[in-house]
């Protein structure tokens, strides 16, 4: 019997209200992420903000890496000062995630990142960010959704790429909600999927290691969380088709 590949999933570090107690500093995720990472066969395991140092070792024990979706990353982690609509309001997840992409590197641990986790890869590997994309495309975009909702648009993977491989259609419409993307590219790093105005949909790098800009948690399509599980598994398991 194979047995389930324990999955870390990155989380949020925030005030939180339930019962009688109106605001709490909670470690928080929204369901859908562990949910999607179980459903295709794996345990997961939250990691909440830790002392960087402590990021080996928890690397160490677990089969893949999940950096989740949330805050902007700090702009001064790449050396810039901060756009009127950067709201970096998170620094010891910055810390404590950048130094778990670091040990998965190191270590070869297949990663995946989502949005926030895929920009902060980028600059984890000496990348930068735009810092307000409707600068750059206009205000007329998909890539931010309504203030309650995911938006929507198509994704164009590049082909010869890991990405491609995953997905082998010329398009695939995604889920997405962001108003950053990857700017100057890590170094060791490929875009494999652009949107059609031009923006950095996917990255990726060595062995299994990938960032999506959009939100695979909040759609239908499991392909990349199979792929995930299939590298982290001792034993592989065929990635489904679409």
């Amino acid at each position: 019997m194979t047995s389930r590949p324990v999955i870390g999933i990155s989380t949020f570090l925030t005030d939180a209200g339930w019962g009688r107690w109106d605001s709490m500093r909670s470690v928080l995720l929204p369901e859908r992420y562990p949910a999607l990472f179980q459903q295709a066969g794996g345990i997961a395991v939250l990691l909440p903000p830790d002392a960087p140092e402590h990021a080996a070792t928890a690397v160490a024990h677990l089969d893949g890496l999940v950096l989740a979706g949330g805050e902007d990353v700090s702009p001064a982690l790449y050396g810039e000062p901060a756009h009127p609509r950067t709201v970096a309001s998170a620094p010891e997840r910055d810390l404590w995630e950048a130094a778990l992409i670091r040990a998965a590197l190191a270590s070869g641990t297949p990663l995946l990142g989502i949005c926030r986790g895929m920009q902060l890869l980028n600059v984890v590997c000496g990348g930068s960010l735009i810092q307000h994309l409707p600068d750059v495309v206009g205000e007329d975009h998909d890539h931010l959704g309504a203030p309650t909702e995911y938006g929507r648009h198509p994704i164009h993977p590049v082909a010869g790429t890991l990405l491609a491989d995953l997905l082998p259609e010329p398009s695939v419409v995604v889920p997405t909600y962001h108003h950053q993307a990857v700017a100057r590219l890590g170094e060791g790093l490929t875009a494999c999927a652009h949107a059609t105005d031009g923006t950095v949909e996917a990255i990726e790098g060595p062995g299994f290691t990938l960032g999506v800009q959009w939100h695979p948690e909040q759609g239908d399509d499991t392909r990349l969380a199979h792929a995930l599980l299939h590298a982290s598994r001792r034993t592989p398991v065929p990635v489904p088709a679409a």
